[in-house]
């Protein structure tokens, strides 16, 4: 399932802000001031945080963890 154009049009980035643009492959939303991808789950964009993944090719996301959250690996 395709995300519309219409909803692109409004979705920005919860961290920064930036208005995010659809990945080649389609199975992301890319936030090019943060330099990371959201996951499109079952046609549905999952805009969390947590849930986001430092893009490929970049060194270092510039994603900084929330005061008082500790992320397990």
């Amino acid at each position: 399932m395709a995300i519309s154009q219409e909803l692109l049009d409004l979705l920005v980035c919860p961290i920064c802000k930036t208005p995010v643009e659809l990945t080649p492959d389609e199975t992301g939303l890319r936030c090019a001031t943060c330099r990371i991808i959201y996951p499109i789950r079952d046609g549905f964009p999952v805009m969390i945080r947590d849930e986001a993944k430092p893009e490929p090719g970049s060194a270092k996301s510039s994603v900084k963890p929330e005061p008082g959250s500790a992320k397990s690996s």
